[in-house]
């Protein structure tokens, strides 16, 4: 047994453990399923086809984008989101490598 992670994890861990906390809420899932490949949405398109309100979307937008799940831009009035998938290919690869390293 590893005993030197018993007390903390690993500086490229705790930025995957802020993803995996985004990743865990099924309303969040399903805001990043609303996504086609490479597409930027806003808030109010999100809010338009979700049963949430549009405050519950924006909150929900504000803890993906704080985890680097999503990036985004401001454009005139609006933010752009899209899809970080280099932050997601980055931390799923980790817990593959691990995977590997470990069987």
């Amino acid at each position: 047994m590893r005993n030197d992670y018993s007390r903390t994890i690993p500086p490229e861990w705790q930025d995957m453990s802020r993803i995996f906390i985004a990743l865990g809420d099924e309303h969040r899932q399903r805001i990043l399923l609303l996504f086609e490949p490479g597409e930027c949405l806003n808030v109010g398109q999100i809010a338009e086809v979700s049963t949430l309100a549009r405050s519950t979307v924006s909150h929900h937008l504000k803890i993906l984008h704080e985890s680097g799940v999503l990036a985004s831009e401001k454009r005139g009035k609006e933010v752009w989101f899209w899809i970080n998938r280099t932050a997601l290919e980055t931390t799923l690869g980790n817990v593959l490598d691990y995977l590997k390293e470990n069987t």
